[in-house]
């Protein structure tokens, strides 16, 4: 199962922010931290036994990753999956604070 960008959604809280899926009842989110001007820490990413095994927390990641490239964001990605997806996309590692998930 693909899952359409479009089909994710950008919630802004001010400071922190998040990136929704919702299909069926259930959601998924990656949420996020601002920290300055440049840098974003993704903090968590949920996805519900309903998405397991179909891309949903991936394509919630790369939705982010474009949008934090498109504003010039460096990204420290402290949640486990998130580095685990940066690891997996070396085209990412330019978005990297330090280099390295």
């Amino acid at each position: 199962m693909a899952i359409d960008p479009s089909e994710i959604t950008f919630e802004d809280g001010g400071s922190k922010g998040r990136y929704v899926y919702r299909a069926d009842g259930a959601e998924a989110d990656m949420t996020f931290t601002r920290a300055g001007e440049g840098l974003v820490i993704i903090d968590h990413t949920g996805v519900p036994d309903a998405f397991r095994g179909q891309g949903v927390g991936a394509a919630l990641v790369a939705r982010a990753v474009a949008d934090f490239r498109a504003a010039g964001k460096k990204v420290l990605p402290l949640c486990t999956f998130a580095a685990a997806q940066f690891r997996r996309h070396p085209e990412w590692s330019d978005l990297l604070q330090d280099g390295r998930p």
